[in-house]
């Protein structure tokens, strides 16, 4: 295989298929790594292309013919400028060449091997045509037009070639070239577009070949998205399309497909067009697919095209609804508007999830429209984009669909995420093991469109779901089925908030009352699980309700005890978990005495607790305890609430209190496996319980805390005594896991009140210094891998809490303390490479952060050698290729490098004499550096901070050694265009140093700044292997997602029953 990549000699062809062929289909993985080392080998030299033309004029083999192929786009995306012009230009002859030649043969048409090859070869050039036109190649337009009309067979590939040429510049431009090319080549496209819509016309007004017109209306459709809109409304195109291509079946889709395209564009000028055109849609429809076809059942047995055109149409009508519903709404047009709606709905019913999903959107706009419309009917009209009629006519006019709708919503209703209850695939009731994310978005939307649905006529959906209740509750008509009652209790508990309280109460106490009814009725477990699991879902809902009315939450409550009894799997589960959540909604229910109660009710649970919970499972038992801390919590009297904690926690207190006096007695008694995992229950209860109560939790720890600790110490030296005897092998040993699950669970009770504690004075002189030896001794003295990470994410969260009192803690000792024991330590675990103890890298520069957040004069105030090794921690965490951790470098980087800059000068000065210039390096090779493109944002706010203090003059000292009477901003730019030049020596000098001029130009903003770097990176693209630039434009969607995101919740909140609970979560932290 050496002499392949002899490239002296002419290549061997022969040899080349042989190792493609090794490649491809030997069974031996050595020879196939061997072939793939030594074909990326050819491939990556620089020589490699000029062997193309032979290896495609030699080779027999397909295989083959494809490497040379991909070859020669190597050289042309990432070589090309480099090489000489009638180099380049004799490859573009080349290629045009060949594929006329190709298409040119005979038997092209059907032989499926050759199009494929000439795809390939239509993909190079179009590469091409990204490096040189238009400057290079000013004729190509009339050139390929010219040639499509010598041969329709060439004429067809060439559209190929367009519409190919419309995706990279429109649609995938961003990401591969630079602002100023795209514009270039946007503009002239746009300047010759004449021609080749001339030529797409004459091929649609004469072609009689059905190839070349489909893939005409195909290339025509990419252009559609950005050419004039005169195109498309002044000349025969939209009536040619409608008239001739529409009514025929093998141009339909294609047509159709346009027609969408069309419908998205918004112009009041052209509203005619798009009446005669939704009028001629339904004229054709109606002929072809008569309004009373059972499309779902007709769905199911029809062909390929056929289904298309289904999916064409659900998608032609969101266009056109979406767009120009206001055409729709005319009165001449009334009758097609709601037959076209009609269709739609039974659409809606396909069973074909993406069909379904473009219905939805279209349902859920079309809800929310109708619903802010009718909100504001009193004469206002409508949303623009949707409808011009008043809100109540409007809601009259389409009563009939609304009420179809309705039941498709109801019937089809996604499953929501807090139902763990589903049918396996065996047909049996079983729990769920992994969350269904489209569902659980589907179910989103659906939620939303039916809120508005019932705000528009909350009879007309409450007179469905109940009639649909009856059916299934009726055991006369067999209507029962666990899918029906599913869809129907998921859409039941999806309008919670969306009646009034009046109308919600009479709704639910039928609905509830029925429910537990069937629960009675039905025989079988899994019949009782699934009614059970509607049952908790729909209470769950509609806190509100509950909170009313004490009877029916005492019920409900009483009933979701019973279900904690049934051992179905998923029932104890989803009792637990509805259980906490109507805990956290109504606890203050049940802490003050309700009328005609003897007791508050938290009293009567207390007595039964052990009863209640006796058939539960640890994490299902650690789950109720936790629901009832959110009812002691609610306890205002501190006294009360103390004493109802202590009654709570008593069995496991009780337990611990034994053990510990096992322990004191006799301290091997704790290194029983059994006793340890009751320890490690124990504490886990208590972690639960402790998240629901905060700071109220502090009584009851400060009981356990030292005992805690001592047990924590005592397992440490467990531990280390096993690693020592036995070796790092002890670790595994399943009572050295046992233990130090209890030290784990002990870390996290203490961060888990930490974070509740609203006293930085008790935190610091009561619970930290206890931490200090036992939890950092042991960190330092544990072999790394008996080392936990959460005693670092322990203290981060410690340090975060105090805040700016973090530097001033146990005396100002604090960090420092926290520092000599964990620093160097998880620095040499974490810097041996970029994969072992990933949880401890994460915490460590979390930890960092934080110092250097809240405590940065304590983190610098060290000796030199330390400094530097903070440094080149910082470093080394934005060099990693793990994103989370590279990104929590950078912002610990430009943070440090902001507090220096406002530090005194006696430190700043120093520190930029010492690290400046290699921070700055360091920076500049992660920014060029594919593997880093996600930290793209970070590094531009670096970079402008780093040369802004350097044009501004905050920086006095020299930055060089041997600078000499150069100033500081002269010489930074001579050593960037020397270090950027060093490393992309392709790169032409000027484009160097227009760079490095725009970065220290003061008047540059950020977004114009990543601009400029963006620019210089997607340049250097065009000259390295870099193929990956497409995130560097990431945070700037991020962000517009993100404002878009925070729009709608805004809106939404408006809309009473709209809102989820973790939007109204969101909500609050706005």
């Amino acid at each position: 295989m050496e002499r392949l990549l002899d490239f002296s000699q002419p290549v061997d062809v022969g040899l080349l298929e042989q190792v493609v062929k090794a490649l491809n289909t030997s069974l031996d993985a050595q020879v196939r790594q061997q072939a793939n080392q030594t074909l990326m080998a050819f491939k990556e030299n620089p020589n490699a292309w000029q062997t193309t033309a032979t290896v495609l004029d030699s080779s027999k083999d397909g295989m083959t013919k494809f490497f040379a192929l991909q070859v020669l786009e190597d050289a042309i995306q990432f070589r090309w400028m480099a090489l000489p012009a009638d180099q380049r230009e004799g490859i573009r002859n080349y290629v045009v060449k060949m594929i006329i030649e190709l298409t040119s043969t005979d038997g092209y048409s059907n032989d499926k091997d050759l199009k494929l090859f000439v795809n390939k070869l239509n993909l190079i050039l179009v590469h091409i045509l990204k490096q040189e036109w238009p400057h290079n190649w000013p004729n190509f337009i009339p050139e390929i037009v010219g040639s499509s009309k010598t041969s329709e067979v060439l004429c067809e590939n060439n559209m190929k070639i367009l519409k190919l040429l419309s995706e990279e510049v429109f649609d995938f431009s961003k990401e591969e070239m630079t602002t100023d090319k795209v514009k270039k080549m946007k503009n002239q496209l746009n300047s010759e577009f004449r021609q080749i819509f001339e030529l797409c016309q004459l091929v649609l007004a004469e072609s009689t070949r059905p190839s070349l017109v489909i893939v005409t209306l195909q290339t025509l459709l990419r252009f559609l998205a950005w050419i004039p809109l005169g195109y498309i409304f002044e000349t025969p195109l939209v009536e040619q399309l409608m008239t001739k291509f529409l009514p025929d079946v093998q141009f339909r889709n294609d047509t159709l497909a346009c027609l969408t395209e069309i419908a998205s564009v918004r112009d009041p000028n052209y509203d005619p067009v798009f009446n005669n055109m939704f009028v001629g849609v339904m004229q054709m429809l109606q002929r072809q697919l008569p309004p009373s076809t059972d499309i779902p059942r007709e769905y199911e047995t029809a062909s390929d095209r056929e289904c298309l055109f289904i999916r064409g149409l659900s998608l032609f009508f969101s266009s056109f609804f979406l767009n120009h519903l206001d055409i729709c709404e005319r009165q001449e047009n009334t009758q097609n508007t709601i037959t076209a709606m009609f269709y739609l709905v039974s659409i809606s019913m396909v069973d074909e999830k993406e069909i379904f999903k473009i219905c939805l959107e279209v349902w859920n706009k079309f809800a929310k429209d109708l619903y802010e419309s009718d909100r504001r009917s009193g004469g206002s009209n409508g949303m623009a984009f949707m409808g011009s009629a008043q809100g109540s006519s409007r809601k009259t006019m389409y009563a009939t669909v609304l009420t179809r709708v309705r039941s498709v919503m109801i019937s089809r209703m996604a499953k929501p995420e807090e139902v763990l209850i589903v049918e396996g695939d065996d047909g049996n009731i079983e729990r769920e093991t992994t969350k269904d994310t489209d569902a659980i978005a589907q179910y989103k939307t659906m939620r939303d469109t039916l809120v508005y649905l019932t705000h528009l006529d909350y009879e007309d959906t409450e007179n469905i779901m109940l009639s649909k209740l009856g059916l299934q509750c009726d055991q006369t008509l067999n209507e029962f089925s666990w899918n029906n009652l599913n869809t129907l209790c998921w859409a039941i508990g999806s309008i919670s908030g969306a009646m009034n309280e009046e109308d919600e109460k009479r709704f639910l106490v039928i609905v509830i009352k029925d429910l537990l009814m069937l629960c009675e009725m039905k025989r079988g477990k899994d019949n009782k699980a699934v009614v059970a699991s509607n049952i908790m879902y729909v209470v769950g809902q509609y806190p509100r309700f509950l909170r009313a009315h004490w009877k029916f939450l005492k019920t409900v409550v009483r009933k979701l005890f019973e279900f904690m009894h049934e051992l179905h799997p998923g029932v104890q589960d989803m009792a637990c978990d509805t259980f906490l959540k109507i805990s956290q909604k109504c606890r203050d229910q049940f802490v003050v005495l309700q009328a005609a109660e003897k007791l508050p009710f938290i009293d009567e649970l207390l007595e039964e607790i052990q009863q209640i919970t006796r058939d539960l499972q640890r994490h299902q038992r650690q789950t109720f305890y936790e629901a009832v801390g959110y009812m002691v919590r609610d306890q205002s009297n501190e006294e009360v609430r103390n004493a109802l904690l202590e009654r709570l926690m008593q069995p496991s207190t009780e337990q611990w209190k034994k053990i510990m006096q096992l322990g004191s007695q006799n301290n091997q008694a704790l290194t029983n496996v059994e006793t340890i995992r009751e320890l490690a229950d124990i504490l886990r209860t208590n972690v639960r319980v402790c998240s629901a109560m905060g700071y109220s939790f502090r009584p009851h720890l400060m009981g356990l805390y030292l005992d805690m600790l001592h047990v924590y110490k005592f397992y440490s030296g467990k531990i280390s005594e096993s690693v020592v005897s036995a070796g790092d092998v002890a670790i595994q040993h399943q009572h050295i896991k046992v233990m130090r699950v209890v030290k784990t669970e002990t870390i996290r009770l203490i961060e888990t009140f930490v974070s509740g504690a609203n006293s930085n004075a008790d935190l610091a002189n009561n619970f930290v210094p206890p931490l200090i030896e036992p939890v950092l001794g042991d960190y330092l003295q544990s072999v790394p891998q008996a080392r936990n990470a959460e005693v670092l994410q322990l203290f981060v969260v410690i340090i975060n809490k105090l805040g700016s009192d973090a530097a001033a803690a146990m005396n100002g000792k604090m960090v420092s303390l926290i520092l000599s024991p964990v620093f160097v330590p998880t620095l040499e675990m974490i810097t041996q490479n970029y994969t072992e103890y990933p949880e401890h890298r994460i915490a460590f520069y979390k930890l960092l952060k934080a110092l250097n957040q809240h405590c940065f004069e304590r983190l610098f105030d060290v000796p030199s050698d330390t400094q530097k090794n903070i440094i080149d921690a910082i470093v080394w965490a934005f060099k990693h290729t793990e994103r989370n951790i590279c990104e929590t470098g950078l912002e610990i980087c430009l943070r440090m490098l902001e507090n220096v800059a406002s530090a005194p000068d006696n430190f700043s000065q120093n520190f930029y004499q010492q690290y400046f210039l290699s921070l700055l390096q360091e920076v500049l090779v992660v920014l060029t550096d594919r593997l880093h493109v996600s930290g793209f944002t970070m590094h531009c706010h670096i970079l402008k901070h780093m040369f802004g203090v350097v044009q501004s003059g905050r920086v006095h000292v020299p930055l060089g050694q041997q600078q000499g009477g150069t100033d500081n901003q002269n010489f930074l730019k001579q050593h960037v265009c020397q270090m950027i030049a060093g490393a992309f020596p392709n790169v032409a000098t000027k484009h160097v140093e227009e760079f490095v001029v725009g970065l220290f130009d003061p008047n540059k903003d950020l977004a114009t700044f990543k601009t400029h770097v963006r620019d210089f990176l997607i340049r250097l693209k065009e000259f390295s292997s870099d193929d990956v630039v497409n995130q560097l434009y990431r945070q700037e969607k991020e962000e517009e997602q993100r404002r878009k995101e925070e729009e709608v919740l805004r809106q939404r909140a408006a809309i009473p029953g709209m809102l989820t609970q973790q939007e109204k979560d969101e909500m609050a932290d706005l």
